[in-house]
């Protein structure tokens, strides 16, 4: 099934004529994680100058963390052709591109009591951290238009995966009268003009997940009519097969979890379970703020992906333990150059 595209998602905005960004990293940032940010960013941008190409994995709560502000810019200028995400960022984009100035922020989170956090629930507000997300403003709003889309698939025997419905939404451009974004601000809307392949491995557990669950069991849509996670890993073993070319692809890791685990286990699938020679991983950053320790899959360090037939001992590899809020913005200004 074709990936579906839209037609008006903005142009790549322009980066500074100084590079202030790029300029202030190489200057300060030469120990500890600062210096492994600054040669992260470094190796990203040789990577993809060279012609290979870059799969970015979210997890955590990237897209609340308006992180479709630098990101859309990176797939504009075609420095990621492959997402892998959770279905909470995935929606997440949708939701404040629609209903952003009904978030609310709560700047001393850290301190709510427990009756503070009972009220948020009783005002209908998700709380993400310091962000609350209105249930009624984002939710329910982008619930009322996707269901439309799977009854309609569920009535024709159709079947698409998750993003792929959203990239109708999106195509459909009924969302327009409700943007309070700057579209050019949204990484759905820049993925879905460049027609990129996003993979949602769990897609079950994001909100939208579950409100299709509810309503299959209501008998409103056929549980058919969305595709599995096993399609997804078949997609993204044809997709890797014609991308890695004989030096393979990149591989940009923000957070832990599935979103990382999924989709790196493709080149030992390919090579082990496939016997089919395929190039390793060529290039892998990991951003996370899970300290290093015995079985940690998130806190491993990178070589441990070695025995995996992951990644090789000369493959240009990285970990950075900080906040991705902070760290993935910096490498991104840098690979743009600005």
């Amino acid at each position: 099934m074709p990936f579906f595209c839209f037609e008006n998602a903005g142009c790549y905005a322009k980066t500074p004529a100084m590079k202030e960004i790029t300029q202030f990293i190489e200057k300060y940032y030469h120990h500890f994680n600062a210096a492994a940010l600054k040669d992260a960013a470094e190796a990203y941008k040789t990577h993809v100058e060279s012609g290979k190409k870059m799969m970015i994995t979210l997890a955590g709560a990237m897209s609340t963390a308006e992180l479709g502000k630098i990101l859309a810019d990176m797939i504009r200028a075609d420095k990621v052709q492959a997402i892998t995400c959770t279905g909470a960022n995935l929606e997440e984009d949708i939701f404040n591109l629609v209903a952003h100035d009904s978030y609310v922020r709560i700047p001393r989170w850290r301190n709510l009591s427990d009756a503070e956090e009972q009220s948020l629930l009783e005002r209908h507000l998700n709380r993400v951290t310091d962000t609350c997300i209105p249930e009624e403003e984002a939710i329910r709003k982008i619930e009322h238009h996707v269901l439309k889309l799977w009854e309609e698939a569920s009535e024709k025997n159709e079947r698409y995966f998750p993003h792929e419905y959203l990239y109708k939404l999106l195509k459909s451009q009924v969302l327009v009268p409700d943007y309070q974004i700057d579209p050019k601000n949204s990484w759905m809307l820049a993925a879905c003009k460049k027609n990129i392949p996003i993979y949602v491995p769990g897609w079950e557990d994001s909100t939208l997940g579950n409100i299709f669950a509810a309503r299959s069991l209501e008998g409103k849509v056929k549980t058919i009519a969305m595709k599995s996670g096993i399609e997804y890993m078949t997609h993204l073993i044809g997709w890797y097969r014609e991308n890695a070319g004989s030096e393979g692809i990149g591989f940009f890791q923000i957070g832990g979890g599935i979103a990382g685990d999924f989709p790196i286990c493709v080149v030992p699938l390919i090579e082990q379970d496939l016997e089919e020679n395929i190039p390793l991983w060529s290039y892998f950053c990991q951003i996370s703020d899970s300290t290093t320790s015995y079985g940690s899959y998130s806190g491993a360090v990178p070589n441990e992906k070695i025995t995996w037939g992951k990644l090789g001992p000369e493959t240009p590899r990285f970990i950075i333990e900080s906040d991705a809020t902070i760290v993935a913005p910096l490498i991104f200004a840098y690979v743009l150059g600005m």
